[in-house]
């Protein structure tokens, strides 16, 4: 089997939960020996449901591949662990609140002196500096502070939030791309450097047209909650259909949307000619179309007629129904890991799909410390006795969830 793509490289892992765990997850499935410093009590991700015989799902999804490590980063013993695995290592990532890793001499400007050609990352919710930088911060606290939850609900209803970490993905997908990045520019005769990554940023950049329309129209044009429609756009929203609900867009197949519908006048009416202006029109446009879905059989017809005629629209699936699509099986997008502990689980497939290697390999979480011993003898070549006077003294810890 040939070697995988970031084979090679030594990843200080001090990441918790999800955004940093994400980035490096993805670093251990194409290769690169990610060590994960925890707590002696394990991070919190361990405490998180699905628990069995005190294992978390939560935790194995999200930390496959990982040599895991328990460390009691506050003492100096602890700090010269790191110390020393750092001084070796291609990248450090962490996502504690800034100021967090100075106060253990792991800030950025202690490694560099250390290591040189580091690649250090850090994640939070506000970023490494400004007025909030010091505030605590999770997926929806930057989704709040980003417009993100504002657009979300009913029209001048109450917003709502979704119970999913799209904000903390996204984070830890951009911090993976910033961290090859920087070791390609590294390999290229650059110096190792400090990457400053925050969810509000990643997540104020998810509006793809309405910061620019609010800006260029002089605030004239703002993107409010429109519920189950565009607050600009049309058809691009949520219909119901015989009990189901679909979604809806006919911007780039208008004339296939008239044909299916049964509309075919509109095809050269002057007032769609536009794309950009049929939300002008919004109301008509969509009393014709869930019109035509309320004198279909069933969603699954009224999805037939539309996808022959390239109309962009898809059922809204449930989780389940997801996972049970044949589409979805045929890809392999849900994956079976073996967890000596927990057992079976089925989490997402990584998304990342290459030529050469096709299929992701079989990995497994660690359970609390279990490479204190094989990381400090066979990388730092501590002895048996170094190892056994750090267990008793409390630096590091061992325990199988």
């Amino acid at each position: 089997m040939p070697k995988r793509m970031l084979e090679g490289f030594k990843v200080i892992d001090f990441t918790h939960v999800v955004a940093g765990p994400h980035a490096t997850k993805i670093m251990a499935e194409h290769g690169a020996e990610v060590i994960k410093i925890e707590p002696l009590k394990g991070e919190l991700a361990r405490t998180l449901p699905m628990q069995r015989e005190g294992r978390s799902g939560y935790f194995i999804q999200h930390n496959i591949g990982k040599k895991t490590m328990a460390i009691d980063i506050s003492t100096p013993q602890g700090q010269k662990i790191c110390h020393q695995l750092i001084k070796d290592a291609d990248v450090v990532i962490e996502n504690f609140s800034p100021g967090v890793m100075k106060q253990h001499n792991m800030d950025w400007q202690t490694l560099k002196t250390i290591n040189p050609g580091l690649v250090m990352c850090s994640i939070s919710c506000f970023g490494q500096d400004g007025p909030l930088s010091h505030l605590p911060g999770f997926d929806w606290i930057g989704q709040s502070y980003a417009g993100i939850i504002d657009l979300l609900g009913k029209k001048d209803d109450t917003p709502i939030f979704g119970d999913f970490a799209f904000g903390d993905i996204a984070t830890g997908a951009h911090a993976y791309g910033a961290i090859v990045t920087a070791l390609m520019h590294r390999l290229r005769g650059g110096q190792g450097q400090y990457i400053d990554i925050s969810l509000i940023e990643v997540l104020f950049s998810f509006h793809e047209l309405s910061v620019q329309l609010y800006d260029s129209t002089d605030g004239q044009i703002v993107a409010t909650r429109a519920g189950a429609d565009h607050h600009l756009l049309a058809p691009a929203g949520i219909f119901k259909c015989k009990g189901r609900y679909l979604f809806l867009v006919g911007l780039n197949q208008w004339a296939g949307l008239c044909k299916a519908i049964g509309r075919d006048e509109w095809i050269l009416d002057e007032r769609f000619k536009n794309p950009g202006d049929t939300g002008k029109y919004r109301e008509e446009i969509n009393a014709a179309i869930q019109g035509w879905l309320d004198s279909q059989a069933n969603v699954e017809k009224a999805i037939e007629i539309l996808e022959a005629h390239r109309v962009a629209c898809a059922p809204i699936l449930t989780i389940a129904e997801f996972m049970d699509h044949p589409h979805v099986k045929q890809r392999g997008c849900v994956r079976t890991i073996s967890d000596e502990v927990f057992g079976d689980i089925r989490v997402p497939r990584t998304p990342l799909r290459f030529s050469e290697f096709p299929e992701p390999p079989d990995l497994r979480a660690g359970t609390l410390g279990q490479y204190n011993h094989e990381v400090l003898r066979e990388q730092l070549h501590y002895s048996p006795q170094q190892i056994a006077d750090l267990e008793s003294a409390g630096v590091i810890a061992e325990k199988n969830f």
